[in-house]
């Protein structure tokens, strides 16, 4: 996807795959030039990360970086194109997540527990959007463990060229290694609630359930076959909603349940990119599910989305004009002044319903970004940033030298203060390479979620999140539009 979208857009592309897997990109990128991409604008470079990925990530000539892997490995190739490549390059980045679902007592059982097991240990728990962690209503808890585990007895772990094998290896020695070590640690604390044999040889671990309390005893992504879970009361879903929000990462998320306006009441409130109700979570489907979370598990847009492709082009430029700095703003002043803003909108702000399978509704929607920090350079640059931040819903602060407008703050900010003040979700700056680099630089010493810089005036879908729904309406009664005969795709 990431190949074929740079192609899309016009670029030649240096096609550098993650150091266990060359062999399957080789054969991708050969299929791409059998089918008529010339081998001058596709390049398969394969190699270590930290030789080749870090020299790709440091080379001037490098226009855009697409990348999928951990949130620290996205956070280290960020600070390389801060340094080195042109100050407005995009960074897509793909990250990791701590992957979420409820079930709660309405669910169906063993829709639920079928839904579990392939979204925790299909591909051995090696997908981004791979469920880490179950909370379960403790009032069916019980037997609806008995179930899960009665169905993870049923897995055949094995060769995965063989159709019969449910879960296969993971990825090497090294992967296997860091999974057991999770694992012992668990049963040292009288965690361990359930766990398979894996078969002699190979690098396999057995599916495994592990007891916590909740997302605190999150602390990592574990890249496995390793489920988490953890029982909650029927009126802690609000603090369970607010556990997941604190995480950070908001990858994907599962619901269950039979209750449409519990549905609704937790999925408007999650910043999540991906949500399953009544599915599984895994699996996007080209055309139905854009894909891509938000927050550390990365920097959008969707990939299959509408923004996608156009995040592979060039912007505006830069602008000649500069405001001259007629004074600086205190740091303190500055965040005060972003404390102080009204909290930005978190209602919907656009929704369109995507083509699926009958029987399943996918919508796509767009929330505002937060709060975005315009520095203009000028009065005129930063007001017209805050006006479509603000049309998007985003809290906007206007800085910069001249402001006059009510609520800015008059003069230039220290471009270095951009690593330690909080509160704000995104830069626009439409300035020349030199300040720009200076401010993505402060951007990339900042911990945390990748806070975009945005330079391109053509500003407006840099101001949204995305976030896509799916849900399963067979499991909760059918598809009203298809029994009444209406085409819920010419709606």
């Amino acid at each position: 996807g990431q190949i074929a979208a740079a192609l899309a857009a016009g670029n030649g592309v240096v096609a550098k795959p993650a150091d266990p897997t060359p062999l399957v990109a080789h054969i991708g990128v050969e299929l791409l030039h059998e089918a008529g991409v010339p081998k001058s604008v596709l390049q398969l470079l394969p190699g270590r990360g930290s030789v080749v990925g870090a020299r790709l990530a440091a080379d001037p000539r490098i226009a855009g970086i697409c990348f999928t892997g951990s949130t620290a490995t996205a956070q280290t190739i960020n600070r390389a194109m801060a340094e080195h490549v042109a100050p407005d390059a995009p960074l897509i980045a793909e990250t990791g997540g701590l992957n979420a679902m409820i079930v709660d007592s309405t669910a169906l059982p063993e829709q639920a527990v079928r839904d579990i097991v392939n979204s925790a240990f299909r591909s051995a728990g090696q997908r981004c959007s791979a469920l880490r962690i179950l909370y379960l209503q403790e009032d069916i808890a019980p037997p609806f463990i008995d179930m899960l585990f009665g169905a993870m007895d049923e897995l055949r772990l094995g060769n995965p060229w063989d159709f019969t094998t449910d879960v296969g290896p993971v990825i090497n020695e090294g992967a296997r290694r860091d999974i057991l070590a999770h694992i012992d640690a668990a049963k040292s604390e009288g965690r361990l609630l359930k766990q398979l044999a894996a078969p002699d040889g190979g690098t396999f671990v057995g599916p495994v359930a592990i007891k916590v309390d909740g997302m605190v005893d999150m602390k990592r992504e574990i890249f496995g076959p390793v489920l988490h879970l953890a029982t909650f009361k029927a009126l802690a879903i609000d603090r369970i909603v607010a556990e997941i929000n604190g995480s950070g990462y908001g990858l994907t998320f599962g619901l269950h349940t039979r209750i449409d306006d519990r549905v609704e009441a937790i999925t408007s409130r999650l910043n999540v990119g991906n949500i399953y109700v009544n599915r599984n979570q895994i699996g996007a489907i080209v055309g139905s599910q854009p894909f891509g979370g938000e927050g550390l598990s990365g920097t959008g847009p969707k990939a299959g989305g509408p923004n996608y492709v156009r995040r592979f082009t060039k912007g505006s430029g830069f602008p000649a004009d500069q405001q001259k700095h007629e004074g600086t703003i205190d740091f303190d002043y500055a965040q005060r002044a972003l404390d102080e803003l009204p909290p930005p909108a978190r209602e919907r702000l656009r929704m369109v319903t995507l083509p699926g399978p009958t029987g399943e509704a996918n919508t796509l929607s767009l929330y505002p970004r937060g709060t975005i920090l315009c520095l203009g350079p000028t009065p005129a640059a930063a007001e017209e940033q805050a006006a479509i931040a603000r049309t998007n819903g985003c809290a906007a602060l206007i800085a910069c030298p001249g402001a006059n407008a009510e609520g800015a703050v008059g003069g230039f900010l220290d471009r270095d203060h951009l690593a330690s003040l909080e509160g704000f979700d995104a830069v626009a700056l439409w300035s020349n390479a030199e300040d720009l680099r200076a401010a993505r630089k402060a951007l990339a010493r900042r911990e945390g979620p990748l806070i975009p810089l945005i330079a391109d005036r053509d500003m407006g879908d840099r101001c949204v999140i995305e976030r896509h729904v799916c849900v399963d309406t067979t499991a909760a009664g059918g598809n009203a539009s298809l029994l009444a005969g209406s085409n819920p795709l010419q709606n």
